[in-house]
């Protein structure tokens, strides 16, 4: 395998990572006004994510400083074209991450009402934006050469906004939601964790059928591609997969539903990067400017020097982050919650 190939999946593989990881994290955040009552309820959902939910964030930023590094005119291409969404998420993660660690300052009832919104939006935004990037990057933009080299993005943001990059953005969001009800169940004990199961029932059967829609939609818009039985058999897992997690968590097995929601997102996930191999941005403007691989990747002594850090450094990262949940793995109750705590 050439190394422009091999870096293609290792930057997809860390972008699954991220959604699989964070995508809880997001779930957790978007059932806050759903599931807390009162305000020890709220504080009991957090604390779910409260010790990993930045450690999940860090792989966000080691796929963008990867797709820097391999895929330059990637990454310019992208970030230049797609800016005004890129930063709306960018001050949604910042307003997230700055609640969780103010909303218990114990400044008053409105202070933590006003965390607690920013929680639940800095949430929702996220996935349903990353969900219409990618779509949109599966289903082909409006790019082209420039003369001096590079591509350059002739689409605004109501481009992205099409019926196609939208179903993916929503089946992101009830993909992500289900994936961290059915977190909290498997983190929480007694009323808790019942309310979470049966609202994941309910937000998991309406994910199916979007994710169902999306995926043989994605499959109807790629029927010439060379990749296209990768994308059946990457859809096809992922649908299953979705299908055994819902079963799972109606029968109360949420270990079982956690581990299918992921395969799920992952597989779907793959299915988008392989429906856009070879390339890493189709041109819907003419398939002749489309972004290749090949084309707009690093010089083979970086791609070289980047798999020998990548050898050493991805397996520990891995490791110390599977001994974090371990560390953190008991369920949490409303016990847990000290009285009067904001």
């Amino acid at each position: 395998m050439e190394l422009t190939t091999l870096w293609f999946f290792i930057v997809g593989a860390m972008l699954i990572g991220y959604f699989v990881l964070d995508g809880f994290d997001f779930g957790v955040g978007m059932a806050l006004p759903f599931l807390g009552r009162d305000n020890t309820d709220r504080r009991l959902i957090i604390n779910t994510i409260g010790p990993v939910w930045d450690l999940n964030e860090t792989w966000l930023i080691v796929a963008g400083a990867s797709l820097f590094a391999a895929f330059p005119e990637w990454y310019a291409t992208m970030f230049s074209g797609f800016y005004l969404a890129l930063l709306v998420i960018l001050v949604a993660l910042i307003l997230r991450g700055v609640s969780f660690e103010y909303r218990h300052q114990g400044k008053g009832r409105a202070w933590t009402r006003w965390f607690d919104h920013f929680i639940f939006w800095g949430s929702v935004v996220p996935p349903l934006l990353w969900g219409v990037a990618f779509a949109n990057l599966a289903q082909g933009l409006p790019i082209e050469p420039m003369e001096n080299g590079g591509w350059i993005y002739q689409g605004t943001l109501l481009t992205l906004l099409n019926p196609y990059g939208l179903l993916g953005g929503i089946t992101m969001l009830l993909i992500t939601c289900t994936h961290g009800l059915v977190f909290i169940s498997l983190k929480t004990a007694g009323d808790m964790r019942e309310r979470a199961r049966d609202l994941a029932k309910k937000v998991g059967a309406v994910a199916i059928l979007a994710g169902a829609v999306f995926l043989g939609w994605t499959i109807m818009q790629h029927t010439t591609s060379p990749t296209l039985w990768v994308v059946v058999l990457c859809s096809a897992v992922a649908a299953v997969a979705l299908i055994v997690a819902w079963v799972a968590n109606v029968l109360g097995r949420e270990g079982w539903a956690f581990t299918g929601n992921a395969i799920a997102i992952a597989f779907a996930l793959l299915a988008i990067f392989m429906a856009m191999f070879p390339n890493l941005m189709p041109s819907s403007i003419d398939p002749s400017y489309s972004m290749s691989v090949a084309g707009a990747a690093s010089s083979e002594k970086t791609l070289e020097l980047m798999t020998w850090v990548a050898v050493f450094t991805l397996p520990l990262v891995l490791a110390y982050q599977a001994w974090t949940y371990w560390v953190f793995r008991r369920r949490l109750t409303r016990d847990a919650i000290p009285v009067g705590a904001h």
